[in-house]
């Protein structure tokens, strides 16, 4: 009893260590890039920053322990509904190819996912908690609710099972999933940056700081730009805004949002609240 829990103290400490490692390379890189070309000038300590600090942790260390049962239901639920040939037949593909295909398959499930956030009341209680953020620089992308965590990276990972990118089909398949939420991860923190830089005829193929944060804005027209890494997507599904040489001046949610980490943490969990939540495109 003793080795077993010294084995998961230990293994707790190592996480905590890689994450604080992580939490100062990207300080390293991105505190000074927002001091040099800030969009916004704000203070590197400004307000809420020890509430998205507390975020970093927890969004880093509890969604794949919740993560796990459910990823592990659908691996099994598929090999046994999608055939066998087929999976092999795409775990079979090179590396090369598989991993751009599992990168827009992903992208296509969270795009639907991320916007089923936007547009599904008992979702969007949840997903207000990473909108609520009033200042945007690196540190708000991990400024999210555990289940919005969860529910996003299902959406983009189930969709890999189904085609075969991911899952039960070999050593290889199953590294995508990681390699493309790592990617993603570290993309997300980009895009959030505090930063005015624009990425020239490159914005139509991937997101950029200038795309991401019209999806934050507090001013109209909300519910655009969900893709992640891919804004093709939104131009497809017509929910592209990207206007060009201008950048959004407030951020946040009209709704009312616990000030406290606890508060955020509970609220969306206890009954809906009569919040005017309008989230049609128009």
């Amino acid at each position: 009893m003793v080795q077993y829990l010294t084995q998961h103290v230990l293994t707790l400490l190592i996480d905590l260590f890689r994450v604080c490692v992580w939490l100062t390379i990207l300080s390293v890189i991105f505190v000074p890039l927002e001091r040099l070309f800030a969009l916004h000038r704000e203070k590197i300590f400004r307000a809420e920053i020890g509430t998205d600090l507390a975020y970093y942790f927890i969004n880093d260390l509890i969604p794949a322990l919740l993560l796990s049962v459910p990823l592990g239901l659908a691996g099994g639920a598929v090999h046994f509904l999608i055939p066998a040939g087929f999976h092999a037949a795409v775990g079979g593909m090179p590396f090369w190819a598989r991993l751009p295909a599992a990168l827009v398959v992903g992208e296509i499930g969270y795009y639907w996912g991320h916007r089923m956030m936007h547009e599904v009341p008992a979702l969007w209680r949840f997903h207000s908690v990473h909108h609520s953020a009033r200042h945007i620089d690196f540190l708000v992308s991990s400024r999210a609710h555990p289940v919005d965590i969860v529910f996003g990276r299902l959406c983009a990972t189930i969709p890999l099972y189904v085609v075969g990118l991911a899952g039960p089909v070999g050593a290889a398949a199953g590294s995508l999933p990681v390699v493309i939420t790592l990617g993603g991860m570290i993309w997300g923190f980009f895009i959030h940056a505090n930063v005015r830089w624009r990425l020239g005829p490159l914005e139509w193929l991937v997101t950029s700081p200038a795309f991401h944060h019209w999806h934050h804005t507090l001013a109209e027209p909300t519910n655009r730009n969900y893709a992640s890494t891919l804004p093709w997507l939104d131009r497809i599904f017509g929910t592209l805004h990207l206007p060009k040489g201008q950048w959004p001046v407030h951020y946040g949610i009209k709704e009312t949002m616990p000030e406290s980490l606890g508060g955020q943490l509970v609220d969306p969990l206890l009954e809906p609240r009569p919040w005017p939540v309008v989230r049609s495109l128009g």
